[in-house]
């Protein structure tokens, strides 16, 4: 399911992450990954108890408590925490989905998919994004993706 055509699909669709586990420390893969997809134009929405706020962007206890639509729920959690998170993806409404790397949780997966959402998992949004549109490949790394023209 985690194709070009289907990656691209969920990062065209997305506007809004919500980042469950988003991290104040610079140093924490969720900061940089969602520091560069703010940077990208999408509206970051940390999910963090622990903090007031990340990014410039208020922080939010749980999903349930974000006050505007989300598109993507975006997981840095351990995978025994999935579950739930699913749950509340499906309640919130969002399209998407996405476990990060090493994030593996088949019963969350599940959960999203029979209410309609498309799942990502064991992949990392900001690798996908640089990959998929352009930033990983003007360092010389081989994205595998083949193409004469950048995508629009």
């Amino acid at each position: 399911m985690d194709d070009i055509l289907t990656l691209r699909h969920v990062l065209r669709e997305s506007r809004t992450l919500a980042i469950v586990g988003l991290s104040a420390d610079w140093y924490r893969p969720s900061y940089f990954a969602a520091k560069y997809m703010q940077e990208k134009g999408y509206r970051i929405i940390p999910v963090n108890p622990k903090y007031p706020e990340i990014l410039g962007e208020k922080c939010y206890p749980d999903l349930q408590s974000i006050p505007v639509r989300v598109d993507l729920v975006d997981v840095f959690r351990k995978p025994a925490e999935c579950v739930p998170i699913a749950e509340a993806a499906v309640e919130i409404g969002a399209k998407f989905l996405w476990l990060q790397i090493g994030v593996i949780n088949e019963a969350a997966k599940e959960i999203a998919e029979r209410a309609g959402l498309t799942v990502i998992m064991d992949r990392c949004v900001k690798i996908e994004y640089a990959r998929l549109f352009g930033g990983l490949n003007w360092m010389g790394v081989n994205t595998g993706v083949i193409s004469s023209h950048r995508p629009q």
